[in-house]
C-alpha cells in the first residue's frame, strides 16, 4: 500500500480535533481511556489515517457522494412535532436515525466537503435533540418491533452522537442517554436468554458501549465487555456456537449468513475497539470467535457468496443478498486478522483473497466500493495487491454440521450443500412478512455449484423458483398457505435421525423426512463422492391425496437438456444418472415473480398420488459433460447400491474402497452390520489400512457395535469412545457414550489382513 501523504493526515485532522474535544473531564485515567475508545470507534468503523487516501478513487467519488447526501439532509431538515424531514413522518425508527448518522459520518470523514464543518455538526446535534424529544424519549412507549427500540435506533443515534459530540449540548446528551437507559437498561444484560442471546447480545453490548462512550461511563464500558462472555461459550442446544461449527439463532435456525454475520462483525469491532483499554476483552473463551472463522463461517462461503441454507428468512429479501452477506463476513474476517495470531492472519487473508478472485458473479472489490464500506475496500485492496498473499483455493472435502442439519461438500471444481430439518432444526423460518414460501427448504434441498454458476441462487432465484420443486427435495404437492407452520423457526418436525458420518473426505448423510403440513414420511440419503452425489430415497409414504415428487433438480437456466438411456445432461451445468429404463420427467418454463422473469429446467421423479413405500435412486454429476454422464450410466457397477429400504440405505464404490450405509434401524448392508440406528462409512485407503467412521445422528446411543466382514490385523488408531475392538477374520467395534457426542463422527484406523496374534 502507498504511504499516506501529508495531505491525507491533514484531512483526517478533523477526527483528531473531535477526539480532543470529546475528552471527558472526569479524571485523567478515564479521560485517556475514553479518548482512546472514541478514536478507536471512529478508526474501526470509518477508517483511520493511512487506511485509504480520500483523494484517490473510488474513495473520492464515494466520499463526495456522502457529502452531497449529508448536505441535502442538512438543508431539507425542518423540525416539527410530527417529523424531522417532511418525507419521513414520525416515528421513522429506522430512516430518520440513519440520516442523522450519515450526516455525522460526513462530518467525521475526510474528503466529503463537509469534514468538521460546524454547521453540519450543529445540524446533527439539533436533529438528535429533536428526535429524543418527540420519538425516542425517556417517557416514550415502546411499540412495534423491540429491535428498533433496543438496538437499531439507539445504535444509530449514539453513533451519530459520538461522531458529532462537540456540538451536542449537555441537555441533548443527557436526553439521549436517558432514553437509551430506559429501553436498554443495564439489567437488560443480566440474563442470557430470550432475545438477549447470540447476535442480539452482541448488538446490545455494542449499544451499551456506545452509551458508555457518550457518557464517559466506566461502569457501562465494563458491562459491555463482560456481558459478551456468554456469547463465547459453546452450547449444546439453542442459540449460539456449537462445537461442530453450527451457529443457531431463534432457537432452531442455522444462521451464519444472517445473525451470525452480524455477530462476527460486532465481535470483530468490539475486540478491536476495546483492545488496549481498561475494558479489553480477556476472557480466554473469546478464542471461540477466532475458531468460528474456520469452523462456522468459511465452509458456507462459496466464491465470495454466503450460502442461502444458513441465511434464514433473509433469502428472499433481495437478489445477490448472498454476496452481500459474503462481503460482510469477509470484512469481519479481515478486521479480525489485523490482531489475530500470525498463522490465522496469513490463512484468513489468503482465504478472503481466494473468495474475491473467484467471485466474478458479483466482484467483491467493486461491490465494496459501491456499498460504502471504505475501510473494508481498503483492507481488501491491500490483500489483493499483496503478491506475498496467495489466493487460497476452496478446500476439498466434506463438512457435516449435525447440530444444524447441514452439510457442505467440495469436489474437484464443484461444491454442494444440503439443507435438512430435524427435531432440533426448523424446516424454514419466516417472520416480519419475509420468506413466507420457504416451506420445503428443509426437505433435503440440495444446492450445487460448478464453474461459472456463482449467481445461480443469487439472481432472482427465490422470487421466481417453484417453491414446491426445490432441487433435491421430496415433497407432497399439497398446497400450503403462506407462512404455514409458524413464525420464527417454529417448524421443527419430529425427526430424530438426521445427520450422518464423514471422514472429512466422503460422507453418508441421511434425513428421516416428515413433510411440513402433510402426512409425508420418507427416508432420504446422500452419499458424497469425488465427482458425484448419490441420492437414495425409500419408504416414501403419504396420505394427502395429491402427487408426491422427488425433485432431481430445478436449475435457473435456459440451457439445453439432452438425454439417453438412464441419463440426462444439462448443457454447461452437469449430468444426472438414473437406473436403466427409467427417466425423470422434465419441464422447461419461464417463471415470473417480483417483477422479473427467469427460465428454469426441472427434472423430477413422480411417485404418484398417496405412494406406499416408494423409492428412488439418482446420481448428480456437477460439471460433468454429456460423454462423461453417458459413460457413468453405462457403468452401473461403478457405484453399487447395496441397500435402499426404510431400514437401511447404502452404497459401495470399489474404485475408492468406500462402503457407506445409513442404518435407520439396526441391520445389515453389504459387509456392514450395525446393532443400532447409526451411520457408518468405511474406506480402504489402498495402503494396507482402512478407516471406519461411525456416528449417532439421533444423539441417543449408550452403546453401538459395528461389524465389517473384512480380515483385520489390528487397530492402529482408536477413538476415546471406542470401548472394544475384535479383529481377525472380521472386525467388530463397540462404542460407548455416543449420545453425548452430539452427532459427531468417530473414526478408527485399522490394519488390514489376518491377525498374526
Amino acid at each position: 500500500m502507498r504511504r499516506p501523504s501529508r495531505r491525507l493526515f491533514l484531512q483526517f485532522s478533523g477526527l483528531a480535533a473531535l477526539t480532543a474535544a470529546c475528552a471527558p473531564r472526569d479524571g485523567k485515567a478515564h479521560g485517556d481511556a475514553f479518548a482512546t475508545l472514541r478514536r478507536r470507534w471512529v478508526e474501526i468503523t470509518l477508517g483511520h489515517p493511512g487506511t485509504f487516501d480520500p483523494g484517490r478513487e473510488p474513495y473520492r467519488t464515494r466520499l463526495a457522494r456522502l457529502g452531497a447526501q449529508a448536505r441535502r439532509h442538512r438543508d431539507t431538515m425542518v423540525p416539527t412535532a410530527t417529523s424531522l424531514w417532511p418525507d419521513l413522518p414520525f416515528p421513522s425508527l429506522d430512516a430518520t436515525p440513519a440520516r442523522l448518522r450519515a450526516m455525522a459520518r460526513a462530518y467525521a470523514l475526510p474528503g466529503t466537503g463537509l469534514t468538521a464543518e460546524p454547521g453540519l455538526g450543529t445540524a446533527v446535534a439539533t436533529g438528535i435533540g429533536h428526535y429524543t424529544r418527540h420519538v425516542y424519549a425517556e417517557d416514550a412507549e415502546q411499540t412495534g418491533n423491540w429491535w428498533d427500540w433496543q438496538i437499531g435506533t439507539p445504535r444509530a443515534l449514539l453513533d451519530a452522537a459520538v461522531l458529532a459530540a462537540p456540538y451536542l449540548t449537555d441537555a441533548q446528551g443527557e436526553a439521549l442517554r436517558a432514553a437509551v437507559d430506559t429501553f436498554v437498561p443495564e439489567s437488560r444484560l443480566d440474563d442470557y436468554e430470550g432475545n438477549s442471546t447470540g447476535a442480539n447480545r452482541v448488538d446490545l453490548c455494542t449499544v451499551t458501549l456506545l452509551r458508555a462512550i457518550a457518557g464517559a461511563d466506566p461502569g457501562r464500558a465494563a458491562l459491555a465487555a463482560s456481558a459478551l462472555s456468554p456469547v463465547f461459550r459453546y452450547v449444546t442446544e439453542g442459540d449460539g456456537f456449537h462445537r461442530d461449527g453450527s451457529f443457531i439463532q431463534h432457537g432452531s435456525v442455522p444462521y451464519q449468513g444472517g445473525y451470525g454475520a452480524v455477530l462476527l462483525t460486532g465481535l470483530a469491532t468490539l475486540l478491536a475497539v476495546l483492545r488496549g483499554t481498561p475494558w479489553e476483552i480477556t476472557d480466554p473463551a473469546a478464542r471461540t470467535v477466532l475458531d468460528a472463522v474456520d469452523l462456522s463461517f468459511a465452509p458456507f462461503v462459496h466464491d465470495g457468496a454466503c450460502m442461502d441454507l444458513v441465511r434464514g428468512r433473509g433469502i428472499d429479501r433481495r437478489s445477490f443478498g448472498d454476496h452481500r452477506r459474503g462481503r460482510e463476513i469477509a470484512a469481519a474476517v479481515l478486521l479480525l486478522a489485523e490482531t489475530a495470531p500470525s498463522a490465522e492472519r496469513a490463512r484468513w487473508r489468503a482465504m478472503v483473497k481466494g473468495w474475491a478472485v473467484r467471485g466474478t458473479a458479483m466482484p467483491m472489490l467493486g461491490a465494496a466500493a459501491q456499498g460504502g464500506d471504505l475501510a473494508f475496500h481498503a483492507r481488501l485492496s491491500a490483500v489483493l495487491d499483496d503478491a506475498t498473499v496467495p489466493a487460497a483455493a476452496e478446500p476439498a472435502g466434506h463438512r457435516l454440521f449435525p447440530a444444524s442439519a447441514r452439510a457442505v461438500h467440495r469436489g474437484r471444481g464443484w461444491c454442494a450443500a444440503l439443507s435438512m430439518a430435524s427435531a432440533r432444526v426448523a424446516h424454514y423460518e419466516h417472520g416480519n412478512g419475509e420468506n413466507r414460501r420457504g416451506w420445503h427448504t428443509g426437505s433435503g434441498m440440495l444446492y450445487w455449484w460448478a464453474g461459472g454458476h456463482g449467481d445461480h441462487y443469487s439472481d432472482a432465484f427465490w422470487p421466481t423458483v417453484d417453491p414446491y420443486r426445490l432441487p433435491g427435495t421430496t415433497v407432497s404437492t399439497l398446497r400450503l398457505r403462506d407462512g404455514a407452520g409458524g413464525e420464527w423457526g417454529d417448524t421443527r418436525p419430529p425427526a430424530e435421525w438426521v445427520g450422518g458420518a464423514t471422514d472429512g473426505a466422503y460422507a453418508a448423510v441421511g434425513q428421516h423426512l416428515y413433510g411440513l403440513g402433510s402426512t409425508l414420511e420418507a427416508f432420504k440419503s446422500w452419499f458424497f463422492l469425488d465427482d458425484a452425489v448419490v441420492c437414495l430415497g425409500a419408504g416414501i409414504t403419504c396420505r394427502d391425496g395429491v402427487p408426491v415428487e422427488t425433485v432431481v433438480d430445478n436449475r435457473r437456466t435456459g440451457a439445453g437438456l439432452t438425454s439417453g438411456d438412464g441419463w440426462a445432461h444439462l448443457d454447461g451445468h452437469g449430468g444426472y444418472v438414473v437406473p436403466a429404463g427409467q427417466s425423470p420427467r422434465t419441464l422447461r418454463e419461464e417463471r415470473t415473480g417480483a417483477g422479473v422473469t427467469r427460465a428454469y429446467v426441472t427434472l423430477w421423479l413422480d411417485h404418484g398420488i398417496d405412494p406406499e413405500e416408494a423409492g428412488y435412486v439418482y446420481h448428480l454429476l456437477p460439471g460433468a459433460g454429456p460423454a462423461e454422464t453417458a459413460a457413468r450410466a453405462a457403468d452401473p457397477g461403478r457405484v453399487r447400491v447395496i441397500a435402499n429400504t426404510s431400514a437401511v440405505q447404502g452404497v459401495e464404490v470399489a474404485s475408492t474402497g468406500l462402503t457407506a450405509a445409513n442404518f435407520w434401524t439396526g441391520g445389515r448392508a453389504g459387509g456392514l452390520t450395525a446393532s443400532e440406528p447409526c451411520s457408518v462409512l468405511v474406506r480402504d485407503l489402498g495402503d494396507g489400512t482402512a478407516t471406519v467412521t461411525v456416528a449417532d445422528p439421533r444423539w441417543a446411543l449408550d452403546g453401538l457395535t459395528v461389524t465389517w466382514d473384512r480380515p483385520v490385523a489390528g487397530v492402529t488408531r482408536g477413538h476415546p469412545l471406542l470401548e472394544r475392538a475384535e479383529t481377525g477374520a472380521g472386525l467388530a467395534l463397540t462404542f460407548g457414550g455416543l449420545a453425548d457426542h452430539e452427532g459427531a463422527s468417530c473414526t478408527v484406523t485399522v490394519r488390514l489382513g489376518a491377525s498374526t496374534a
